[in-house]
């Protein structure tokens, strides 16, 4: 079959990555390896979290102030929030970094998007273990009603 010059030709589905090289390893084997495993454990972590936080006890009514910092006075209940943030991140920005470099077809939109993407994972992951690890159940001055029991014992 002979093709003339008003032919069109399809051009291989590989084409777009051929300019290129593969210099990365397995990377996006780990990449993908880390997605299940990390989707494994953040369904545990959620739901473990969701349990605790609505189930046992009076359910969603108890969760306010007090509920939180009684929490987080534990350091088991600080390393699981870690935990499930962290993950829940890392899982996140994964799966937006594939999405981006999937359908971000220029070098510079895919550049900018990524570094949105992170600047916007280390200023959360930064914040949240602040947040977690610098908490004060009993803050001077707090309205009584509002703190948790731990305050007065």
């Amino acid at each position: 079959m002979t093709t003339t010059p008003s032919a069109q030709v399809i051009p291989s589905p590989r084409d777009p990555y051929a300019r290129r090289k593969t210099t990365r390893g397995n990377y996006e084997l780990y990449s993908w390896v880390f997605m299940r495993a990390s989707g494994v454990l953040l369904i545990v972590l959620i739901f473990g979290h969701l349990f605790v936080n609505l189930m046992v006890g009076e359910g969603v009514h108890r969760i306010d102030f007090a509920f939180v910092g009684g929490k987080w006075t534990s350091p088991f209940w600080q390393v699981w929030d870690l935990l499930m943030l962290w993950l829940a991140m890392f899982h996140g920005t994964n799966g937006v970094r594939t999405i981006i470099n999937d359908y971000a077809s220029r070098d510079l939109t895919r550049g900018i998007l990524k570094t949105l993407l992170y600047l916007a994972f280390v200023i959360t992951v930064a914040l949240g273990t602040l947040v977690i690890f610098t908490f004060e159940p009993c803050p001077a001055n707090a309205d009584p009603a509002l703190l948790a029991s731990i305050c007065f014992e």
